[in-house]
């Protein structure tokens, strides 16, 4: 008898290696989905493939501390990390499926009955001692146990790559609140700059006034273009602050924490060397929300497998050994020992209309993880497309903003020399400063844009932390 156990045992072990349902394959993407990117041509980029650490470009060494205290203790990071240990430890209960199942019970009951239930002379009051030790293992003879650890496993790559995902938006966020904190003081003082200019230009008008070479409303005219100038200050202090508050949360800090350091910067960081961007091909293996919808697609394609063998008998092998005692003093005695030992098969048959409907469930789970897959894949290759022509274009708008700022600025002095020789209207001089204040706060904002594309473009890139979690 226990021969044939061992052969069946053996046998239906051997079939277990079969699983139901579809093996997984990674679905396909279009061809020019890997080809080189329209806006690579530009020289401001090129095909080299970007480093992962791509805000070290910036050379700023206080930039890569916020960025290693942001991966460290920001707390959408910290959510994502938890996830992944919550997907790890749902692994870890998948794997366990596969190992015999054990478990003890035990039990003491005192009892007393009454005298009516018991003969004379006999004792009213007994104590019953039970307890078992048991043991049971699935056959997985239809790999509903292999597709769950196949399923748990894609769900943890899923979570690592939503993860990755997170960061990448992190560190994005954390170098564009430095960027901006830093582009909003040169703005402050361009403006600042520009005040000055027309303050001693309002000088100039004055002093001229009270000679009577100029009237009272040129004066008024030069005082109320000072003063809006001056208007600006206050808006761009409160956007530096709130950068600098930006960045203190994305770093895990309070506003009061945020260190000095941070504060100090005046000038727009920039990457002054072609960006390196890779390709298609390399940016679909790097960015992290296409890798995850691939995964996810992995996880329900075995899940289909998973409730395909609901269909067919679960055949587990079990046994349990015990004893029940009246008093404590027979429960190791020969007696009262009991044993079992036998196959259990549970099959839901014939109306299996409910495990069909997980079975569609499943089926369509996997169409819409893979209509999820070919948007993450589209929607990738759109925003990398995207601001690589933002980048292209925000540096030839700062270059033709560059020149309108140098022809402003000579004008403007032209105009202060030529009006000190009383050798222009103050209408005319008035009209100059004001095209060169607008052409100062116009070029600061593009030098800022062009950093803030930059971001954008590293952003749509993608990162990669291989073994981080």
């Amino acid at each position: 008898m226990l021969k044939q156990s061992l052969a069946a045992l053996l046998a239906a072990t051997a079939l277990s290696a079969c699983a139901v349902g579809p093996d997984f394959v990674a679905p396909a993407t279009p061809p020019s989905a890997a080809a080189p990117f329209i806006g690579s041509a530009s020289p401001v980029v090129s095909t080299a493939e970007p480093d992962g650490n791509w805000w070290r470009l910036y050379d700023d060494p206080v930039l890569d501390g916020l960025v290693r205290d942001a991966l460290a203790a920001n707390t959408d990071v910290r959510v994502a990390v938890a996830r992944i240990e919550r997907a790890r430890a749902q692994l870890r209960g998948s794997r366990n499926l596969a190992l015999p199942q054990t478990g003890v019970q035990g039990s003491v009951r005192q009892s007393r009955s009454s005298a009516m239930q018991v003969l004379p002379g006999m004792d009213r009051e007994n104590q019953v001692v039970d307890s078992e030790f048991n043991v049971s293992y699935e056959l997985d003879l239809f790999g509903r146990v292999k597709r769950g650890v196949e399923a748990s496993r894609a769900d943890l790559s899923a979570a690592q790559e939503d993860a990755d995902a997170v960061r990448v938006t992190v560190v994005a966020d954390t170098v564009r609140a430095y960027v901006d904190a830093a582009s909003a003081a040169q703005q402050i003082a361009v403006a600042q700059s520009t005040v000055d200019l027309l303050t001693r230009s309002e000088r100039i008008t004055n002093a001229r006034f009270e000679r009577g070479l100029n009237q009272r409303l040129d004066v008024i005219r030069v005082t109320q273009l000072r003063e809006q100038q001056a208007a600006m200050i206050p808006a761009l202090q409160a956007a530096r602050d709130g950068a600098l508050f930006r960045l203190a949360t994305l770093t895990g800090r309070t506003p009061q924490d945020l260190p000095e350091a941070a504060r100090v910067r005046r000038d727009t960081p920039d990457v002054s060397r072609p960006i390196p961007v890779g390709d298609g091909r390399t940016l679909l293996a790097r960015r992290p929300d296409v890798k995850a919808a691939e995964r996810r697609l992995a996880a329900d394609t075995a899940r289909i497998g998973v409730a395909t063998a609901d269909l067919y008998p679960r055949i587990s092998l079990g046994g349990a050994i015990g004893t029940t005692a009246i008093g404590g003093g027979d429960i190791l005695g020969g007696g009262p020992l009991r044993w079992l030992l036998g196959p259990l098969i549970s099959w839901a048959f014939p109306n299996q209309e409910g495990i069909r409907a997980r079975i569609g469930v499943a089926r369509a789970d996997t169409q819409a993880d893979l209509a999820t897959f070919d948007g993450a894949v589209l929607r990738a290759l759109e925003e990398t497309e995207t601001a690589l022509s933002n980048y292209r274009n925000a540096l030839l708008r700062k270059d033709r903003l560059a020149s309108a700022r140098s022809a402003a600025e000579r004008a403007a002095n032209v105009g202060l020399a030529r009006q000190r020789r009383g050798q222009i209207d103050a209408l005319d001089v008035l009209d100059a400063q004001r095209t060169l204040a607008q052409s100062e706060a116009e070029y600061a904002a593009a030098t800022r844009d062009v950093a803030f594309a930059q971001v954008d473009l590293f952003r749509a890139l993608g990162g990669s932390w291989t073994g981080t979690t």
